[in-house]
């Protein structure tokens, strides 16, 4: 586990970076991100050739961790994990959920601090061993120090750690910053600038061969003890009732079982759409599903026989002009959507749906308008389905999230998608016709049944 004091601090180099550095040694990297990020994830997959997942115990649960985990790291060598935020932040309010201390213990993981040096010396000592000793049941195996200024600055650092007993493990300069040019929700996807990306990471992963000890950290990832858990199936969840029996129980049968030809679900990627969970892919396709994925900026149609149509978060508001500009496509999707065809759209795919972004045309078939806004609306969220929708029955609850900087006017459908109660409480989202739009981000590993009800209703 890569984890710091606070934001900032250097996880997403020291982490990329190592795996990075650690699959160019031959060793199967599984990549992970505590939290609901879904940009860091694509750095990591860039740098081991796997997906990079996340792990998120307040929108999976905390039982879920260990499964998810399991699964991502099938056949891997090694698993790395970059936390969020500071190593015992979560959620608000709520102790240690969704903290990386608490995914750290979940995972049994020792955890390697990456501590922000840049202005002090002795003082390190104290900051490592007050996280060190905060709570017993996690492991601090190991410190990288970052922005390091000097020579001599780096041996005050290593002087000062020595009498903590924690090792450093390595120790980054300040001139060693890798460029990762970053906008209004965080880095540039990877899919956005992938030239440049792989240079990062090759740049991310240079840098830890030469001033971290790769042979200590993988050492003390081997330290960790073997999980008890078994691994997450998207086949088995579909047969299993818990996390999220009431969808199963409004959908029918608690069994696969396929008839006919395989329903295509049309997933929107490309660079505007480059936010998803792969957990959701593989539970459509263990529903039944044909999941092909498709590039709004540059496709006009949408795939051949496409019965659903599936389109997440990202960045439409950068690419306002392309998205617009491809009306065959956007007619192809008002079309589908007036069918009655199931479509579910989290954040950027409500903004797609809508009449209009930043005054330009977009698919028309939600009756509002979207724009940019000066307000960042970020944190997690306990949701309540208000109306039976492709995803949901009326009552089901879940805990999403929402992170964007952009506004709708309406703000919510006659047929809202969402109550939501905590933190604050109001209706948000459309339901309408076979179309469940919303800003609320979800998690499906926490309700499979919400797979299976979107593919059934493909087959109908």
């Amino acid at each position: 586990m890569i984890a710091a004091p606070a934001s900032g601090s250097g996880k997403t180099t020291v982490a990329t970076g190592l795996m990075a550095a650690f699959a160019e040694r031959g060793l199967a990297v599984s990549p992970h991100k505590v939290g609901p990020d879904y940009i860091d994830p694509g750095y990591h997959a860039l740098a081991t050739g796997r997906p990079g997942r996340n792990l998120d115990a307040y929108l999976c649960g905390p039982e879920q961790i260990a499964p998810l985990a399991l699964h991502g790291a099938a056949g891997a060598d090694l698993a790395v994990v970059e936390g969020v935020m500071g190593l015992y932040d979560g959620a608000a309010g709520q102790g240690e959920l969704a903290s990386t201390a608490q995914v750290a213990k979940l995972l049994r993981a020792p955890v390697v601090l990456v501590v922000d040096a840049s202005s002090q010396s002795r003082s390190v000592a104290a900051l490592v061993h007050g996280f060190a000793s905060w709570d017993p049941e996690v492991r601090i195996g190991g410190v990288i120090l970052n922005k390091v200024g000097s020579e001599r600055h780096e041996e005050l650092l290593r002087e000062a750690l020595d009498e903590s007993g924690v090792p450093v493990l390595g120790a980054l300069g300040r001139a060693d910053r890798i460029g990762t040019p970053s906008r209004h929700l965080g880095l540039v996807p990877v899919a956005e600038r992938r030239t440049e990306a792989v240079e990062a990471v090759r740049a991310m992963a240079a840098q830890i061969r030469a001033r971290c000890d790769l042979d200590a950290l993988l050492s003390l990832a081997r330290s960790a003890p073997r999980l008890s858990a078994a691994a997450w199936d998207p086949a088995a969840e579909l047969e299993e009732p818990h996390g999220g029996a009431n969808l199963l129980a409004a959908t029918g049968s608690a069994a696969p079982g396929r008839t006919g030809s395989r329903p295509v679900v049309a997933v929107a990627g490309g660079s505007a759409f480059t936010f998803s969970y792969a957990e959701h892919a593989e539970l459509l396709g263990a529903a039944g599903a044909e999941v092909v994925t498709f590039d709004p900026l540059r496709d006009e149609e949408l795939p051949e026989g496409t019965a659903g149509l599936v389109i997440g978060g990202g960045f439409p508001e950068v690419y306002a002009p392309e998205l617009s500009a491809n009306g065959r496509l956007r007619k192809a999707v008002a079309e589908l959507a007036a069918s009655g065809a199931p479509v579910a759209a989290e954040c950027a795919g409500l903004l797609y749906l809508a009449r209009s972004l930043d005054g330009r045309p977009m698919c028309g078939v939600l009756d509002a308008e979207a724009r940019m806004s000066e307000r960042l609306t970020l944190g997690y969220r306990e949701a309540v389905a208000v109306s039976d929708s492709v995803l949901a029955p009326a009552g089901t609850r879940l805990h999403g999230h929402e992170f964007h900087r952009t506004a709708l006017e309406p703000g919510a459908g006659p047929a809202p998608a969402w109550g939501l109660v905590r933190p604050e409480r109001r209706v948000e989202g459309f339901v309408q016709g076979g179309v469940h739009a919303s800003y609320v981000h979800v998690h499906w590993a926490a309700a499979p049944g919400t797979a299976r009800r979107f593919v059934e209703r493909c087959e109908a």
